[in-house]
């Protein structure tokens, strides 16, 4: 099976350690692909190149089997792409933008686009100017999906959409997973990512640092749990019986990789009358550093 998304070597250097250098990917039809990395990192440009807007220096990127420079429309014609920053016509309300560019695309059936309006609580009576930045999002994701692409480029898409969307976005890849989609998605949210994606690519100063199934960074993030406790001698006795504990006061901060110890940590705060816990996610960049540090970043 011919992979649908495919890099070879792609490079684009704008100099001063800009770019992205030697990528080396496939994406495998109906796959949801995550692309992560700090801020810089060249997610972006990687998309932009992907979408036929910026030639690359060396290498090759091809989407369907077809080149994505030279063959740019044809790819643009079967594909879904959602930016990292928006740049909408201020002046067209939502619903005129939506006809827009259903028109460029040759697409006369709306009716998608109008499930997925309701889908967002999206009013696309509204002029774009006066739309906030989330309802702008929502607008560009209805626009990406409301064709049924065979691929979708999605750059941060769910930048500025509030916990309820985001929870409808990581539906609506399901579901386009289930219809057979290729998703390539560009996410600094590790629970939208764990739960679409099949792998993931590390990319570190415009660098592969790893391709890995999402089970891996899955088992490989940590949590950090404080607790607090009545006394601070109460707090002292639970933290040495917990390598690595740190204790300030009436307060120990515990961090463990994966959930398998965890029963067994809160059966030993609960023996030293814990009075309060507070829980906090590893962040993905937290996570890079650990799983990859500097000393792999290229």
């Amino acid at each position: 099976m011919k992979p649908t998304i495919q890099t070879e070597g792609l490079t684009k250097d704008y100099g001063k350690d800009r770019g992205v250098f030697g990528l080396d990917f496939a994406v495998q039809p109906g796959e949801v692909f995550g692309f992560l990395g700090p801020n810089g990192a060249g997610k972006t440009t990687t998309i932009r190149q992907l979408m036929g807007f910026v030639r690359p220096d060396s290498g090759s990127a091809r989407i369907l089997g077809l080149d994505c420079f030279s063959q740019a429309p044809a790819i643009q014609a079967q594909t879904g792409y959602l930016p990292g920053e928006l740049a909408l016509p201020e002046d067209l309300t939502g619903e005129g933008f939506i006809r827009f560019v259903a028109a460029m695309r040759g697409q006369k059936d709306l009716s998608r686009a109008r499930e997925l309006c309701d889908r967002f609580q999206l009013d696309g009576r509204q002029r774009l100017r006066r739309m906030s930045k989330g309802t702008k999002q929502k607008m560009a994701l209805v626009c990406a999906f409301m064709a049924r692409p065979a691929v979708l480029l999605l750059d941060e898409p769910t930048s500025g959409l509030d916990p309820l969307m985001q929870n409808r976005f990581v539906e609506l890849v399901l579901e386009e997973k289930a219809r057979g989609a290729t998703v390539f998605l560009s996410s600094h949210q590790f629970e939208e990512v764990e739960r679409t994606c099949d792998r993931v690519a590390v990319l570190r100063r415009g660098r592969l640092a790893a391709i890995e199934p999402v089970e891996r960074l899955r088992s490989a993030r940590s949590r950090r749990y404080t607790f607090t406790f009545a006394q601070p001698r109460q707090a002292a006795d639970f933290a040495a019986g917990w390598q690595g504990a740190a204790v300030e006061d009436t307060k120990v901060t515990v961090q463990l990789q994966g959930a398998h110890r965890l029963p067994a940590l809160l059966q030993s705060a609960a023996q030293n009358q814990v009075t309060g816990l507070e829980t906090a996610g590893q962040s993905l960049e937290e996570m890079f550093l650990k799983l990859y540090g500097e000393e792999n970043a290229g």
